[in-house]
Protein backbone atom coordinates (compact mmCIF):
# COMPACT_ATOMS: atom_id res chain seq x y z
CA UNK A 1 0.00 0.00 0.00
CA UNK A 2 2.82 2.42 0.83
CA UNK A 3 4.43 1.88 -2.59
CA UNK A 4 1.14 2.89 -4.27
CA UNK A 5 0.87 6.15 -2.31
CA UNK A 6 4.46 7.25 -2.87
CA UNK A 7 4.13 8.23 -6.56
CA UNK A 8 0.98 10.26 -5.83
CA UNK A 9 2.70 12.00 -2.91
CA UNK A 10 5.69 12.86 -5.10
CA UNK A 11 3.47 14.34 -7.83
CA UNK A 12 1.57 16.49 -5.32
CA UNK A 13 4.81 17.64 -3.73
CA UNK A 14 6.27 18.68 -7.08
CA UNK A 15 3.09 20.48 -8.13
CA UNK A 16 2.78 22.37 -4.86
CA UNK A 17 6.36 23.61 -5.28
CA UNK A 18 5.74 24.77 -8.84
CA UNK A 19 2.91 27.15 -7.95
CA UNK A 20 4.97 29.44 -5.66
CA UNK A 21 7.86 29.40 -8.13
CA UNK A 22 5.71 30.48 -11.04
CA UNK A 23 3.99 33.09 -8.89
CA UNK A 24 7.35 34.64 -8.00
CA UNK A 25 8.22 35.12 -11.65
CA UNK A 26 4.99 36.84 -12.58
CA UNK A 27 5.50 40.59 -12.33
CA UNK A 28 2.13 42.33 -11.79
CA UNK A 29 2.54 44.53 -14.85
CA UNK A 30 0.24 45.79 -17.55
CA UNK A 31 1.42 44.62 -20.96
CA UNK A 32 -0.89 47.06 -22.74
CA UNK A 33 2.04 49.34 -23.63
CA UNK A 34 5.71 49.92 -22.95
CA UNK A 35 6.51 52.76 -20.56
CA UNK A 36 9.57 54.98 -21.02
CA UNK A 37 11.18 56.55 -17.96
CA UNK A 38 14.16 58.92 -18.33
CA UNK A 39 15.94 60.09 -15.23
CA UNK A 40 19.06 60.29 -13.12
CA UNK A 41 20.20 57.11 -11.39
CA UNK A 42 20.25 57.52 -7.63
CA UNK A 43 20.91 53.87 -6.77
CA UNK A 44 21.69 50.56 -8.49
CA UNK A 45 21.36 47.42 -6.38
CA UNK A 46 23.10 44.52 -8.17
CA UNK A 47 21.65 41.47 -6.44
CA UNK A 48 19.25 38.59 -6.96
CA UNK A 49 16.42 37.97 -7.34
CA UNK A 50 16.03 41.25 -9.26
CA UNK A 51 18.63 44.01 -9.67
CA UNK A 52 16.89 47.34 -9.09
CA UNK A 53 17.72 50.74 -10.52
CA UNK A 54 16.25 53.78 -8.77
CA UNK A 55 15.91 56.86 -10.97
CA UNK A 56 14.72 60.36 -10.22
CA UNK A 57 12.50 61.66 -13.00
CA UNK A 58 11.81 65.36 -13.48
CA UNK A 59 8.58 65.82 -15.42
CA UNK A 60 7.24 69.12 -16.78
CA UNK A 61 8.29 71.36 -13.89
CA UNK A 62 6.56 69.16 -11.32
CA UNK A 63 8.22 67.69 -8.27
CA UNK A 64 10.71 64.92 -9.10
CA UNK A 65 9.34 61.38 -9.02
CA UNK A 66 11.21 58.28 -7.87
CA UNK A 67 10.84 55.26 -10.17
CA UNK A 68 12.14 51.74 -9.60
CA UNK A 69 13.31 49.78 -12.63
CA UNK A 70 13.68 46.05 -12.03
CA UNK A 71 15.61 43.62 -14.13
CA UNK A 72 15.66 39.83 -14.31
CA UNK A 73 18.12 37.62 -12.41
CA UNK A 74 21.80 38.58 -12.53
CA UNK A 75 22.80 35.67 -14.77
CA UNK A 76 20.29 36.77 -17.43
CA UNK A 77 21.49 40.37 -17.26
CA UNK A 78 25.14 39.28 -17.43
CA UNK A 79 24.35 37.16 -20.49
CA UNK A 80 23.17 40.36 -22.18
CA UNK A 81 26.27 42.39 -21.30
CA UNK A 82 25.30 43.92 -17.96
CA UNK A 83 27.72 44.26 -15.03
CA UNK A 84 27.47 45.85 -11.62
CA UNK A 85 29.04 49.00 -13.17
CA UNK A 86 26.84 49.32 -16.27
CA UNK A 87 24.98 52.16 -14.57
CA UNK A 88 25.98 54.19 -11.55
CA UNK A 89 24.60 57.03 -9.46
CA UNK A 90 24.53 60.24 -11.48
CA UNK A 91 24.07 58.56 -14.88
CA UNK A 92 21.10 59.71 -16.93
CA UNK A 93 19.36 56.68 -18.43
CA UNK A 94 16.13 55.84 -20.19
CA UNK A 95 14.43 52.69 -18.95
CA UNK A 96 11.85 51.02 -21.16
CA UNK A 97 9.55 48.33 -19.80
CA UNK A 98 6.14 47.46 -18.44
CA UNK A 99 4.69 49.37 -15.48
CA UNK A 100 2.98 47.70 -12.55
CA UNK A 101 -0.73 47.39 -13.33
CA UNK A 102 -1.74 49.06 -10.07
CA UNK A 103 0.00 52.30 -11.08
CA UNK A 104 3.05 52.03 -8.83
CA UNK A 105 6.11 53.72 -10.28
CA UNK A 106 7.84 50.39 -10.85
CA UNK A 107 8.68 48.92 -14.23
CA UNK A 108 9.86 45.52 -15.36
CA UNK A 109 12.82 46.42 -17.52
CA UNK A 110 13.02 45.32 -21.15
CA UNK A 111 15.86 47.57 -22.30
CA UNK A 112 17.77 50.68 -21.29
CA UNK A 113 19.33 53.52 -23.25
CA UNK A 114 22.54 54.68 -21.64
CA UNK A 115 23.76 58.28 -21.67
CA UNK A 116 26.31 57.40 -24.38
CA UNK A 117 23.50 56.20 -26.69
CA UNK A 118 24.08 52.46 -26.26
CA UNK A 119 21.01 50.28 -25.89
CA UNK A 120 21.22 47.22 -23.67
CA UNK A 121 18.44 44.66 -23.51
CA UNK A 122 17.75 42.24 -20.70
CA UNK A 123 15.83 39.51 -22.54
CA UNK A 124 17.95 38.82 -25.61
CA UNK A 125 20.08 40.78 -27.97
Amino acid sequence: MKAVLLPGFLVLTLLSGAVPLSAHHQWPVSRAQLVTVKGTVTDFVWSNPHPMITVEVQADGRQAEKWLIGGPALNRMEANGWTRTTVKAGDVITGIGYQFADGQKIIRLERVLLADGREIRVYGR
